[in-house]
């Protein structure tokens, strides 16, 4: 599959199997992040690896998603970031956390588009409650957590949504 192909075919997937996912291929989807470009090469990004039921429902008893379809997802990635990596920014106007964002939602959608041509689907979750899993997954204080991204082999092949024309996104 070559990277068009991998946009094109990449959809929001929110129903899974419950088919098992390797540690071969969460290493490959993390290869994928690795290899993704960041501002001054700090590559900010951590990956905290959800796949055990007993920490799922620990994440479902918090309340943690208010999306049910996480909680059937058999991996569900937490994407990390690390603002205080950043040296001072020239651009006194952009903290360090806009850099750590743009770079983890970077690094995330090459995992994201890995997944795709794995046959995987996934879905970008922000609406979360990261009080609830940092508490849960014991992560530290300095990482913000904008999003997480449930992963599993589909279970649905939803249509695709419909996209602005490319005169719609060009000034």
């Amino acid at each position: 599959m070559d990277i068009k192909e991998g946009i094109n075919q990449r959809k929001s997937i929110r129903k899974y199997q419950t088919k098992f996912i390797s540690e071969e291929i969460i290493k490959e989807l993390l290869d994928a992040a690795r290899k993704a470009p960041s501002a001054k090469n700090v590559q900010p990004h951590k990956y905290f690896i959800v796949k055990d039921k007993e920490t799922i429902n620990k994440l479902k008893e918090h309340d943690a998603f208010k999306q049910p379809y996480v909680y059937d997802a058999p991996l569900i990635i937490v994407c990390c970031a690390n603002p205080e990596l950043y040296p001072p920014s020239v651009d006194v106007d952009k903290p360090s956390e806009d850099y750590a964002l743009i770079d983890l939602s970077i690094a995330s959608s090459f995992l994201a588009l890995r997944a795709t041509e794995l046959g995987l689907g996934s879905v970008f979750v922000a609406w979360i409650r990261r009080d609830k899993i940092k508490e849960v997954l014991n992560i530290p204080k300095e990482y913000i957590i904008p999003f997480v991204l449930p992963i599993g082999y589909p279970a649905e092949d939803p249509s695709p949504k419909p996209r602005k024309k490319l005169n719609e996104i060009r000034f």
